[in-house]
């Protein structure tokens, strides 16, 4: 299986480079792939299937074709599946058929975003451990894919500190499961207490465990969209980056120069380098203005004048 990460933290980076120890713990050299990059270029881009939400569920275009879409489209050869589009007819079949796609296209599988399997961080006990187990065939399917990780989500009910480690406790059981088949789990900030970035980052102590981690997304700062409670994106992100396996570049609408206009892409991609990632940085547009296809091409064209490569 081809595993594209980023270890977390820096201290960890520098004590490992060039000893090898990274191949020890299943993990690929990180010098090799920043070597492997054109010269003033510092990651590489990949594509997460939302970008193409509305057009998947329309109809309009088929799921099963993403790694075509991504490679025909737009040049990009990594891609991010979100198991939505899969989960009516989830089958060793399907992913099987997902994988020879993938393959014949020259197109590189990162990971599978999850929604709907249940609240990692339930307070009842059953519960959590039923979301946990609705999780591991997902898991399964990405070591299939050749993914290196599951995006999963840290919901649960309670006090600030009681979510902490209710999350931490169901996070944990699933990256013991993800480490038994060499799959990491990686939570985005993704709407209530994981988008407060104090919280997730302490979630990631409690787990501590080196198959879990983050996946730092530049937009996903709404605590709680009714009562207007919005964690700070920089801060949040620089919270996040350190336990970072993957980052989600979101992106909304542009200026007639190319600029996001609500996210300070310069400021934040300064983050996400100064952090030592060397991993992929996945294009999820969501905005409205110009259509999905204009929009992806239009945050692609930014990552790559700030650094990025397909």
């Amino acid at each position: 299986m081809r595993i594209n990460i980023s270890k977390t933290r820096r201290d960890f980076l520098k004590t490992l480079a060039g000893s090898g120890a990274l191949m020890a713990t299943g993990l690929p050299s990180m010098a090799k792939a920043k070597s492997a990059l054109p010269e003033g270029k510092w990651f590489r881009i990949s594509l997460a299937q939302w970008s193409l939400h509305r057009s998947f569920r329309s109809g309009e275009r088929d799921a099963m074709d993403f790694a075509k879409i991504s490679r025909e489209l737009f040049g990009i050869r990594a891609i991010e599946y979100v198991n939505q589009f899969y989960r009516e007819n989830f089958s060793d079949k399907l992913v099987a058929d997902l994988k020879k796609r993938a393959d014949g296209e020259g197109v590189d599988s990162l990971l599978i975003m999850c929604d709907g399997l249940g609240r990692i961080g339930d307070p009842d006990d059953a519960a959590r451990q039923q979301t946990v187990d609705n999780h591991k065939p997902w898991a399964d399917a990405a070591k299939e894919l050749g993914c290196h990780s599951i995006r999963v989500n840290a919901g649960s009910t309670g006090t600030f500190e009681e979510q902490q480690k209710l999350a931490a406790d169901g996070l944990r059981k699933l990256s013991e499961y993800g480490d038994s088949i060499g799959i990491n789990v990686i939570v985005e900030n993704h709407g209530g207490l994981s988008s407060n970035g104090a919280w997730l980052a302490g979630v990631m102590k409690m787990v501590d465990h080196p198959r879990c981690g983050t996946l730092p997304d530049f937009g996903n700062f709404w605590i709680n969209k009714k009562t207007k409670e919005y964690y700070d994106r920089y801060m949040g992100m620089e919270e996040l980056l350190p336990f970072a396996k993957g980052v989600s570049a979101k992106s909304y609408n542009f200026d007639a120069e190319g600029n996001e206009t609500i996210i300070d892409y310069p400021r934040i991609l300064n983050l996400v380098k100064a952090s030592g990632y060397l991993g992929y940085i996945g294009i999820e547009y969501e905005g409205r203005e110009i259509g999905a296809v204009e929009g992806i091409k239009a945050t692609q064209t930014l990552l790559e004048r700030l650094g990025g490569v397909t």
